[in-house]
């Protein structure tokens, strides 16, 4: 993302004009666009003409509107955004007040305005257009028969292939179908990650699965690469790095991203350091519940305490329509940031996003046990029996 312009009053009001560079930055603008905000973007429209005869015509015609956001669309496979809403500036072939649709795209600029600029909408921004912060890793989660082939970006977890292929089981005395089987497999995902997977941009390699899976798909996919003699595997074998998992499905991903080994390896990458503060906060809800707390309300009571040290919040929760209750998560994240407490926003589109979902979203590692809200929880509790 390419930052042109930026104006902004004493107020937080203001505008802001970007040029998204990449199809991740979709994502980012789609958290960026909340209903009621202005976007001014170049669109095509239909226009209906009528000759002197009379005789009514239709073209296409590439025009630049300004709409009040109504609705947003993202499709998160295609990285496509559609803004619907109203027109709000006198053009020539849209009337005010009439109903379009902006799809956004890449290398086009487009000028976002708000009333309220928040501290979490200005991080996006900052995080979108520094190139440093996309250290990106792709996977391969497989196993018999069946592989993943993702790509994990700093915001995402995009599943780019997904290999099936029926493997007979081994006969007494005769194995060759389950080995011409296993070898046909290896040769698709292979091929998946040749067509998928860029070695100018991907720092890492993981190839995760049960059992021996894993080594036996990397000694045939490098006997391959040096029998035809394949230079973009050989050149990049080092990024290749094998690691456990419990099975070939998607959500197994985390598993390894938790694996010591990888981690070390992608100290820098966001998506390593959401896992291991999400694996951070289960251990101590295990071992010390009275320092893990879920739930805003319950989030809420520590960080009155000061007693947060790392707060787990999902981007979803920012998407929320009601602006009141989207201000209620902009001052906890601020909040805890003035305590000198640590904020990691979790994307929705990853595999830990997913999960901290499931825990209401917001979730928070206090730094000494705050008791008396688990007390008052108890006498409640009782009390209602």
């Amino acid at each position: 993302m390419r930052l042109v312009r930026k104006d902004l009053e004493k107020d937080n009001a203001g505008q802001v004009t970007l040029i998204p560079e990449e199809p991740e930055d979709m994502w980012h603008t789609y958290n960026l666009l909340q209903v009621g905000d202005s976007l001014r973007a170049s669109t095509i429209r239909k226009v209906q003409t009528e000759s002197a005869t009379g005789s009514v015509g239709s073209n296409r015609v590439r025009t630049t509107l300004t709409l009040c956001v109504e609705a947003i669309d993202f499709d998160s496979q295609a990285c496509q955004l559609r803004v619907k809403g109203t027109n709000i500036q006198e053009n020539e072939y849209v009337k005010m007040g009439a109903y379009h649709t902006i799809e956004l795209e890449p290398n086009r600029q487009f000028t976002l305005a708000k009333k309220q600029w928040d501290s979490v909408v200005l991080e996006r921004i900052e995080q979108a257009c520094d190139p440093a912060w996309s250290a990106d890793v792709a996977a391969v989660v497989m196993q018999e028969g069946l592989a993943h082939v993702c790509l994990v970006t700093p915001s995402m977890t995009l599943t780019r292939a997904k290999v099936e292929v029926n493997i007979p089981r081994k006969r007494k005395g005769n194995c060759s179908q389950h080995d011409r089987a296993l070898e046909r497999f290896y040769e698709q995902v292979m091929q998946a990650i040749q067509r998928h997977v860029n070695f100018e941009v991907v720092k890492c390699v993981l190839v995760a699965s049960p059992g021996f899976v894993r080594e036996q798909f990397c000694d045939y996919m490098f006997q391959q690469a040096v029998k035809t003699d394949n230079k973009l595997l050989l050149e990049n074998r080092s990024k290749f790095l094998q690691v456990h998992s419990s099975s070939g499905h998607k959500y197994a991903l985390k598993e390894a991203l938790c694996d010591p080994a990888v981690t070390s390896r992608l100290s820098d990458t966001k998506a390593a350091g959401e896992v291991k503060a999400l694996d951070d906060f289960y251990k101590m809800l295990q071992h010390e519940p009275d320092r893990a707390f879920y739930g805003l309300k319950h989030v809420e009571k520590a960080n009155e305490a000061m007693a947060i040290d790392t707060l787990l919040i999902s981007d979803e929760l920012f998407r929320h329509q009601d602006v009141a209750t989207r201000a209620r998560y902009v001052k906890l994240v601020d909040s805890v940031r003035e305590n000198t407490g640590t904020v990691r926003i979790f994307s929705s589109l990853h595999v830990s996003g997913e999960q901290l979902g499931q825990l209401t979203g917001v979730a928070a590692i206090l730094r000494f046990p705050v008791a008396e809200l688990s007390d008052q929880e108890d006498e409640s509790s009782s009390e209602e029996d």
